[in-house]
């Protein structure tokens, strides 16, 4: 476990930087300090059809989708990490990284879920991979879903829009914690859900593409509803794994379990009341829409007051459900940014923040928040950081908190190392 830094314990993946990067010592950080990466399978793992491995989303949308990406690329080879695990993982060792975040591939397990055979060949790859690590003394701490579903969740159920989904990943779960717990002593249910849906579908920039104007123009969804009944059908799956692990597998396999939430700081953008409570109201459609059913068994209210019908309810035996509470909560912490009110001065609605009614902007009276970073609309703030760990904190009963992904200020980004390498 990483050792505590007064409320949180913090785990390091560092994917960004600051052009000017220089070093940084072990010695600077505590003794079992998780200083590490992270990736997705996706991204890395290439071979999409290789190993008996089955089509995924983003394989189909990225080879049926003209645009979907912008530069045309896909993730057929990537960066090659299925047959070159072992280079990286060397990499790895020699930069002192002592933990390692990677997703598992769903499809590569269970290639067309539940109704067929696990994949022999797929679990052997992570085996392979695991061992590897800790062959190096790197610890595998390991997300259960990051993005990706097998295609065939999408034409059975319509991926996550269907509740039959959550069995399928119950099924799932337990496969990988069979498989790979008696060696894995960090899994996380799922990255990022509260961003994956809002890009999946109330933006259509992600796989399924669905949303609807004002947002976009795609051939179908509803971006005032489908981000709400997706991310309701992820949270009950959520529960449903963490509740397995608890009962049937951590006191003999010895390990934790927690989810990985998106997390921007948001900041009002005057001292008006308004825009005050648009920065507690954007907080509230970003973290407390995943993280308060888990702790709390409902949504939070500000999300009730303003979507009504379109925010599903949790029955009595769904919370019951809910009630097996997370061992740690990760959150990816990019930037801090401003927000303003959309509802006493109306503004662009049509963005990432546009259900909670808030306009985010890095600006303020000609001044940003922070010296940018190599992601639009992403700046360098680390005060934001802290905020951020002290906020969910302080919320959810001390929980112990992993910073999962950042922006890491000033330093050479693992992620490009890994890459150059090459």
């Amino acid at each position: 476990m990483a050792a505590a830094t007064g409320i949180c314990a913090v785990l390091l993946a560092i994917l960004a930087a600051a052009p000017s990067a220089r070093g940084l010592g072990r010695d600077e950080f505590p003794p079992g300090f998780l200083f590490g990466a992270a990736t997705s399978a996706y991204q890395i793992e290439g071979a999409y059809l290789e190993d008996n491995k089955s089509l995924n989303n983003w394989d189909v949308f990225t080879h049926t989708r003209p645009g979907g990406i912008r530069d045309g690329r896909n993730g057929d080879v990537a960066d090659d990490h299925y047959h070159r695990y072992m280079e990286d993982v060397e990499i790895m060792h020699n930069l002192g990284v002592n933990s390692y975040r990677f997703s598992i591939s769903w499809s590569r397990i269970l290639p067309r879920g539940r109704l067929g055979g696990v994949n022999s060949a797929g679990i052997a790859f992570y085996d392979r991979l695991i061992a590897a690590l800790l062959q190096k003394g790197i610890e595998p701490f390991v997300t259960l879903n990051h993005f990706d579903v097998p295609h065939e969740m999408e034409t059975r159920y319509g991926s996550w829009l269907g509740a039959g989904i959550r069995e399928e990943f119950d099924y799932y779960a337990d496969v990988c914690f069979r498989a790979f717990g008696d060696r894995v002593k960090y899994w996380t249910t799922f990255n990022e859900p509260n961003l994956f849906t809002k890009f999946a579908y109330l933006l259509g920039e992600y796989p399924p593409n669905h949303c609807s104007p004002p947002f976009g123009a795609c051939n179908s969804g509803n971006s005032r509803r489908e981000p709400y009944v997706a991310a309701h059908n992820i949270l009950l799956s959520h529960a449903a794994a963490v509740n397995n692990y608890k009962k049937n597998y951590q006191a003999k396999q010895g390990g934790s379990i927690g989810i990985v939430v998106a997390m921007k700081w948001y900041e009002p953008l005057t001292n008006r009341t308004e825009d005050i409570r648009a920065a507690r109201r954007a907080l509230s459609f970003e973290v407390e829409w995943f993280l308060d059913p888990i702790f709390f068994g409902d949504y939070p209210r500000e999300m009730r007051e303003m979507l009504s019908a379109n925010l599903p309810k949790f029955t009595p035996e769904e919370k019951k459900l809910m009630q097996n509470k997370v061992d740690f909560i990760g959150i990816n912490q990019y930037t801090a940014i401003y927000a303003r009110d959309c509802i006493s001065l109306p503004c662009n609605i049509m963005t990432y923040e546009g259900n909670a009614m808030v306009l985010a902007t890095g600006e303020r009276d000609g001044v940003l928040i922070g010296k940018p970073t190599a992601f639009k609309g992403y700046y360098d703030v680390p005060q934001g950081m802290e905020q951020a760990v002290k906020y969910v904190n302080e919320r959810y009963e001390n929980t112990p908190v992993y910073v999962t992904e950042n922006v890491l200020y000033d330093l050479v980004p693992f992620f490009r190392v890994l890459a150059t390498e090459r």
